[in-house]
């Protein structure tokens, strides 16, 4: 026993090296780098770094905008996805089509993704001409507080469909003997989703919060594509201001930024977790 735990250690070695190397050392040298003031003297001065960055206005809207677009972005994915999984699970075998063709936009290049949605919220472009051929006025899509409409779809369609695919793998599981018995009592398909399907597959269905609100709060490739480095206020996130920071070589306000951003996320981590183990206590 000793032996093979010996030998274990030899093939964690190399990756625990690396971790050490590129992810645990940068992290903690970034915690100091932040609480200095970037001069070539390089002196300490505390948390003066973060105090300045909580007065900067450009920092707050960053923050707000990255918080309320994933607040948006990450439940919708999973309401949407969770719902689509349910009835694709009853449509197998016939709904394999279906389930092959809805992870397609995951798979798609960005900037062919870029190019359709460039081209549909157009101001000329598919969907105002349909806005107008209703009668309605044309909007001005990729401008403004409207940006936000653009976005938070192409997020919506760009990861659904790996979102459906977790949650119809959990599904697999879920006996069937239980849903046709629910359906004698006069269970409904919603009465079926939150009383049987939710509390047998909540790790997965936490597994794609997480997963969705971490993408969520990466949504600056979106934005960047769409409004690019400097778009509307409605759609200014905490990436915009870290990469702007970055371009003008203030690296202190990008890593004070980062680890400002961290802290919160992992708040917001530590109590989605005390939810689901809190859940499933009440379910044993």
């Amino acid at each position: 026993m000793f032996r093979r735990k010996k030998s274990l250690w030899l093939f964690l070695l190399p990756p625990l090296i690396g971790l050490l190397i590129f992810y645990i050392v940068p992290f903690f040298g970034g915690v100091y780098y932040s609480l200095t003031d970037g001069s070539y003297k390089n002196a300490f001065v505390g948390l003066q770094n973060y105090i300045n960055i909580w007065q900067n206005p450009m920092f707050l809207l960053g923050l707000k905008n990255t918080l309320l677009l994933s607040l948006i972005c990450a439940p919708a994915v999973w309401i949407l996805s969770f719902l689509i999984a349910m009835l694709l699970n009853r449509l197998r075998p016939g709904g394999a089509l279906l389930r092959n063709s809805i992870l397609l936009p995951y798979l798609m290049p960005a900037s062919a993704m870029l190019l359709v949605w460039l081209l549909f919220f157009d101001y000329g472009g598919t969907l105002n001409r349909i806005l107008h051929l209703l009668g309605m006025d044309r909007v001005n899509w990729l401008d403004g507080a409207a940006l936000r409409v653009p976005v938070i779809l192409l997020f919506i369609w760009k990861n659904l469909g790996f979102a459906v695919i977790l949650f119809l793998s959990a599904l697999q599981t879920v006996p069937e003997p239980l849903y046709e018995y629910a359906r004698l009592e006069g269970a409904g398909f919603f009465r079926q989703a939150f009383s049987i399907t939710l509390p047998l597959i909540s790790p997965t269905a936490f597994l794609v919060v997480i997963i969705e609100w971490i993408s969520a709060f990466k949504i600056f490739r979106e934005v960047y594509f769409i409004g690019g480095a400097y778009p509307a206020d409605a759609v200014y996130t905490l990436q915009n201001y870290m990469n702007n920071m970055y371009n003008k070589l203030n690296y202190q306000n990008v890593t004070t930024a980062a680890y400002s951003f961290a802290l919160i996320v992992f708040a917001l981590f530590g109590v989605l977790f005390y939810l689901q183990n809190r859940m499933q206590r009440n379910l044993k």
